[in-house]
């Protein structure tokens, strides 16, 4: 079976509207599944530069997905894969909730696979 790997990925800065509202993230590449394809997210990678804990939001067609709490100053690997699979045309987006007014850098790595 053939398999394409895609990753949405960098170091985004940020300022918090509140832990309950997500926000997208600066610059942050979205993902759509392409026509004929299923694709799966195999892991999730993520970094925390502040003195604060913050959320990373994956958004699946604009509803929350999974939840990615990043401690302060601190960094958290979760394997995904098979958990679900994304059928073709789902997009996926990365949010970040925070603390009102913390500004700072996550670095996310998201790994997916298109089978």
């Amino acid at each position: 079976m053939h398999s394409t790997p895609r990753f949405l990925q960098g170091v985004f800065a940020f300022e918090g509207k509140g832990l309950d509202q997500p926000v997208p993230l600066d610059g942050a590449p979205g993902y759509e599944v392409p026509a004929g394809v299923v694709a799966q997210a195999v892991y999730f990678r993520g970094g925390n530069a502040t003195g604060e804990l913050v959320c990373l939001v994956l958004m699946r067609d604009g509803k929350p997905m999974r939840y990615f709490p990043i401690g302060a100053k601190s960094d958290v690997h979760v394997p995904l894969r098979v958990v679900e699979d994304l059928d073709s045309g789902t997009t996926v987006e990365l949010y970040l909730s925070a603390p009102a007014g913390l500004t700072g850098a996550v670095i996310v790595d998201l790994g997916l696979v298109e089978v």
